[in-house]
């Protein structure tokens, strides 16, 4: 294949992917309807209560409301589920920063657990020993579209009495044990954001088979008021709320998307396995794995690299700056998705919170006790320490031929290993960055 291309040799690829997400003439119709109609906003507007019903029918829930983002939909649910200052929520080590941020907006504390190594998740195993007095609930997060173990997580909440909200939001239309995922916990979030599954251009979804979490999570969503379909307003607040609601723009773009889910959910899986048996037969690459009791709509494509298998005397870490630097070079997408565990960024380590220390320094709290340490998610720094993602390159309409491609292009970066062992990787370069 020629010397690599940042050295001067030819790309691999130039061009010939297609950037997510889809738009087509129905979803610029939808919008112009919308337009046309003159409705744009309101708790009861027709696009965001109609794309409630149909995905509260298509997740398997009694309930659901649209929110401006999947940080929103998991703030309502941690205000739905009564928690405040000084409680304790469980989640992922290995998430987007919004996970803990819901938490903290109810001056609650957000305590880390360490992933799984196959799956990415939040290692059951390791939940126990983080359980105090104060916990009140888990946010398992079904990462890059892999749904958690929820069996396990179900059965630790059940003997603590804690709430469940899943963080599902990367993970529309997954499935555990044939259940689709956020219809398993108490609550569940999604997010609508344009690189979802599910692209709304940003948005959120929560969902819940309990009325009096829906009720509540409501009422946060709507400036602390109460406001019924078909009653005058009140202008009367109970609570502290936000005003969290969706555009109709928005809902009418998602609906569309939402009728070709299924079939592009479909292709993602297609391509994502066709991919990962072309990388099992590359000795020191570690494509994604899912546990057959699952089915991932792979959002995300984790790929590790191991140099070890390769008789290399060098850091994981090392070797995948300089893959991904090759791969660039080379015209592909090698992109990281978090640098470091969640609770080592900054926000965990200094604690100033959202000022005075809070929620950490709260009075009605006993945060004293709470440490973010390194060797806490050991797990976690490994993974985002050797694996980079794709992201559109497994999206449709991309098939088969980019996924060869892909390959190929890992194979032409081992055919030249010395020459991408010599890769310099200088300061402000994506090696150390973090």
């Amino acid at each position: 294949m020629g010397k690599l291309a940042i050295n001067g040799g030819g790309k691999l690829l130039s061009e010939g992917y297609m950037e997510w997400p889809i738009v087509t003439e129905k979803e610029k119709k939808a919008v112009m309807d919308v337009l046309e109609s003159r409705i744009f906003w309101g708790a009861y507007a027709p696009n965001a209560k109609a794309l409630q019903k149909e995905w509260a029918d298509y997740v398997g829930t009694e309930y659901c409301l649209c929110t401006g983002s999947g940080t929103s939909a998991l703030h309502i649910a941690v205000a739905g589920a009564g928690i405040g200052p000084g409680d304790e929520v469980i989640t992922s080590a290995l998430t987007f920063v919004a996970s803990s941020h819901a938490i903290m907006q109810q001056n609650a504390i957000p305590v880390f657990v360490d992933i799984e190594s196959v799956t990415y998740n939040i290692d059951p195993k390791k939940i126990r020993e983080k359980i105090t007095k104060n916990t009140k609930a888990i946010i398992p997060v079904h990462l890059h579209g892999t749904p958690c173990d929820m069996d396990e997580i179900m059965e630790i909440a059940k003997e603590y009495g804690l709430i469940v909200i899943e963080d599902a939001c990367q993970a529309h239309g997954a499935s555990y044990k044939k259940r689709k995922t956020g219809s398993v916990g108490d609550m569940a979030a999604f997010s609508l954001n344009g690189s979802k599954n599910l692209s709304g251009g940003e948005g959120g979804l929560f969902n819940t088979s309990n009325e009096e979490f829906f009720r509540k999570a409501r009422t946060v969503r709507d400036l602390g008021e109460v406001i019924e379909e078909g009653v005058e307003r009140d202008y009367n607040a109970f609570e502290i709320g936000w005003m969290y609601r969706y555009t109709e723009l928005n809902a009418a773009f998602t609906r569309v998307r939402l009728e070709s889910l299924d079939e592009e959910n479909a292709l993602r899986i297609k391509n994502a396995e066709y991919l990962t048996e072309k990388l099992k037969k590359i000795k020191g690459v570690i494509p994604p794995s899912v546990p057959e009791d699952r089915e991932s709509v792979f959002h995300l494509y984790r790929i590790r690299f191991d140099p070890s298998q390769l008789g290399l005397n060098i850091s994981p870490k090392e070797f995948r700056a300089k893959v991904q630097m090759a791969l660039r070079a080379e015209g592909f997408q090698a992109n990281r998705w978090q640098n470091r565990p969640v609770p080592m960024q900054t926000l965990f380590q200094d604690k100033k919170g959202y000022g005075n220390g809070c929620p950490w320094a709260c009075p009605f709290g006993n945060a004293k006790g709470i440490f973010y340490k390194a060797e806490d998610y050991t797990e976690t720094k490994k993974v985002v320490d050797d694996s980079i993602v794709l992201h559109s390159y497994i999206y449709p309409p991309n098939g088969i031929g980019l996924m060869d491609c892909f390959a190929a292009g890992i194979k032409k970066l081992w055919d030249n290993l010395d020459e991408m062992l010599a890769i310099k990787l200088d300061p402000a370069s994506i090696y150390t960055r973090d």
